[in-house]
């Protein structure tokens, strides 16, 4: 297992794959935040940047901004006491987020490759009434749509951190039946 010292070899190419799989995760729950929030479009504009680097653009500032943005949008949302969509938004955000993949040698790394479907998942998780089942079922969705190239890039890594409370739970297991 690699340490913490080393860096781990990621192409412009896997960089794409691993965008555009967490992009698919995102999509997922969209639904969820523009019901609550049908007036903000900060999450979908950090997809659909997120889409645009994917699909060849460049990695520009406007990915980190989007991100931000669509964080911003997750903390608004969970203070005003929609976990749901707040959920939902910090997918859209991981999504842009993960164009930004650094190659270091590091568990935490691996929410940049699998934070927007662990997010994606606890939003239709809380949209369900926190039913735990809805969870694990579109984790195992998501799963289906992680292509060789996602999993190759995940394999790089060590497991994922503990913590992280229920997302990081379904993080670890996504991370767990992916590898």
């Amino acid at each position: 297992m690699p340490d913490d010292a080393m860096t781990i070899p990621l192409s412009r190419a896997d960089l794409r794959a691993v965008t555009a799989y967490a992009v698919r995760c995102a999509s997922s729950a969209l639904a969820v935040f523009e019901a609550a929030r049908p007036d903000d479009g900060r999450p979908r504009a950090a997809v659909d940047v997120a889409q645009a680097f994917a699909d060849g653009g460049e990695r520009t500032k406007a990915l980190r901004d989007a991100a931000w943005a669509a964080h911003r949008a997750a903390q608004e949302t969970r203070d005003a006491g929609l976990a749901a969509a707040s959920a939902a938004a910090r997918a859209a955000g991981d999504a842009a987020g993960a164009a930004f993949l650094h190659p270091l040698a590091k568990a935490t790394q691996v929410r940049h490759v699998l934070g927007s479907a662990a997010h994606a998942a606890r939003a239709l998780e809380l949209a369900a009434g926190d039913d735990p089942a809805v969870g694990a079922g579109h984790l195992a969705r998501l799963r289906s749509l992680a292509g060789p190239d996602v999993v190759d890039v995940l394999r790089r890594y060590p497991a994922a951190p503990p913590g992280g409370g229920r997302v990081g739970a379904l993080l670890r297991q996504l991370d767990a039946a992916l590898r």
